[in-house]
């Protein structure tokens, strides 16, 4: 989703960073404020900002409500493969939307490998409930974790979260959340591996979407993993004392086909 020449790569990736807040420390906004509901809600995005007309016009949004009886079933669709490591916590950041962690540096060595194709992990995040749906079944929280190639395309891993025993990577954002919205933070002695937050069946569906929040940009590659993973009770009402309703409502698939692994 950041290709096609040198600029457009540029171009996109910049749209990238927009859409999932700044990842400069201290930067964690937005040029043109936006909010999940009233005036400046999903159905006025686009009137908020030209950068932002995708949002409101274009034709392969996300989120989607997953319909199984509308599926093609792909048993050749190849496996992803996370290699995924442990790191310290760095990037910690509450950009006024959702918790979040950004990947810089050496922390890029976590990979997503999909047909062979690598995508470098740039940033994961919440919503509550969870964005996508399922037969039109919400679940408690969605986990989205966004990659780059090195040629500029995109791929974001959604993985839903449902209320049940305590995650104990979820534990450790949640008891270093930021204290300040637009901050990024590291927490020095804490280590990570996003690999704990994944399921272990791999089975999921797959479409071309967009990234969820302004500006809205297409182009994604959406891996969405059939298996939910437990977070407790108390995780889930944690994050909803802070964002009780970040989520964009689901768009029309305007003839996008949805494929899923058996």
């Amino acid at each position: 989703m950041i290709g096609e020449c040198t600029v457009h790569k540029g171009w996109v990736m910049s749209m990238l960073v927009a859409a999932t807040a700044a990842a400069t420390p201290a930067q964690a906004q937005w040029k043109t404020p936006w909010d999940y509901e009233g005036p400046r809600g999903p159905d006025h995005w686009s009137e908020l900002d030209p950068e932002y007309a995708s949002c409101n016009t274009g034709r392969e949004q996300s989120p989607i409500d997953i319909l199984t009886a509308r599926l093609t079933t792909t048993p050749d669709l190849p496996a992803l493969q996370f290699e995924y490591r442990s790191y310290p916590l760095e990037g910690l950041t509450d950009n006024g939307k959702t918790i979040r962690v950004n990947y810089q540096g050496s922390q890029n060595e976590n990979v997503l490998v999909v047909n062979g194709d690598r995508y470098r992990l740039t940033q994961f995040h919440f919503h509550r409930p969870s964005e996508e749906l399922v037969n039109g079944k919400q679940f408690d929280m969605v986990l989205h974790l966004m990659h780059a190639s090195s040629d500029g395309r995109l791929a974001g891993v959604a993985v839903f979260l449902t209320a049940g025993k305590a995650n104990a990577a979820v534990q450790k954002l949640w008891g270093h959340m930021p204290k300040t919205v637009g901050t990024e933070e590291s927490v020095p002695g804490v280590v990570v591996n996003p690999a704990s937050m994944l399921p272990r069946d791999g089975a999921y569906y797959t479409y071309s979407g967009s990234v969820t929040a302004p500006p809205c940009t297409e182009g994604v590659t959406w891996f969405v993993l059939k298996t939910p993973v437990e977070v407790s009770p108390a995780q889930v009402a944690a994050f909803a004392r802070r964002y009780p309703h970040n989520v964009r409502p689901v768009q029309p698939l305007n003839g996008r086909v949805v494929k899923a692994t058996p």
